[in-house]
């Protein structure tokens, strides 16, 4: 049986971007430990969640991709032999900042990054201020334990990005994110929204025959409280493993590539889909 072992980690952020970076090694090291491969962290993972205010200063923040933090955990990733997904606030250039992850390959090398296209604004959720658009288009890698692709956050309800990250024969679709509650909704909203959530990602590993990995935060941040709750699902959409609500996590989670194989020859999606017939897709809205 071939398998891929992914990693999943979730933690509450600190203030001190430094902390947060060792947090996050040793979440790393502990899902290693474990077994994983192939190992996801949060969105933004060496900040906060700055993103609830408009804020020129939080601009500090950012920093270039390639560059100290990837060097740093590169050299995890080959001392530990594991893929890792490592999500940062990309400095560009002055006024150019992106919302990016990196992946970095078992033997330490830098593979390349994606930067997130759908760019949300929200209350709470203010990230049209701090991040342009991605502009690198939809990606893949072939890692040494399998080829993966890498959504964030707000890209989890664009079924067309999950599709064509898949078409390039994604077997795994990671999505570092940050996602939780306004504290005054969480009694009247709180459980829908999560179920939406959780929803909307297992329909994309169901219609694209692959699995799909979300890598939360957890802690109360400002008015937001992030509902961790990190998983994975098969491509049936049966969720493997979930995380708590407010614990820290390292996860390893055993995911049978082969199945991928069996699903799509009994499903076969691609194949049938009409796609003499999806020019509308290419318009905001059929008026």
């Amino acid at each position: 049986m071939k398998t891929l072992t992914i990693g999943l980690t979730q933690f509450a952020a600190a203030e001190d971007p430094a902390v947060n970076l060792d947090s996050a090694e040793r979440l790393v090291r502990a899902a290693a430990a474990k077994g994983a491969q192939v190992i996801c962290l949060q969105e933004m993972c060496s900040t906060l969640y700055f993103c609830r205010t408009e804020d020129p200063a939080l601009f500090r923040y950012a920093e270039p991709i390639p560059g100290d933090t990837t060097a740093r955990f590169g050299a995890i990733a080959r001392e530990l032999g594991v893929v890792i997904v490592l999500p940062l606030f990309e400095r560009r250039a002055t006024g150019l900042y992106h919302n990016t992850a990196a992946v970095l390959d078992a033997d330490g090398s830098f593979l390349g990054k994606y930067r997130k296209m759908h760019i949300p604004e929200d209350p709470g959720f203010h990230e049209k201020f701090y991040f342009t658009p991605g502009d690198l288009g939809y990606r893949v890698w072939e890692t040494t334990f399998g080829r993966i692709g890498v959504l964030i956050c707000w890209d989890q309800w664009y079924p067309e990005a999950a599709r064509l990250t898949a078409m390039q024969g994604a077997n795994v679709l990671f999505y570092p994110t940050a996602i939780g509650w306004l504290a005054e909704e969480q009694d009247t909203l709180g459980e829908a929204q999560h179920r939406a959530w959780e929803t909307v990602q297992k329909g994309h590993a169901v219609a694209n025959g692959c699995f799909v990995a979300a890598s939360n935060r957890i802690g109360r941040e400002g008015d937001t409280i992030f509902w961790g709750q990190s998983f994975v699902s098969n491509p049936y959409g049966e969720v493997l493993s979930r995380t708590s609500a407010d614990e820290e996590s390292a996860e390893a989670i055993v995911c049978d590539l082969e199945q991928l194989e069996e699903f799509r020859n009994i499903w076969p999606f691609f194949r049938d889909r009409r796609i003499d017939s999806y020019d509308p897709l290419l318009k905001r809205w059929l008026d």
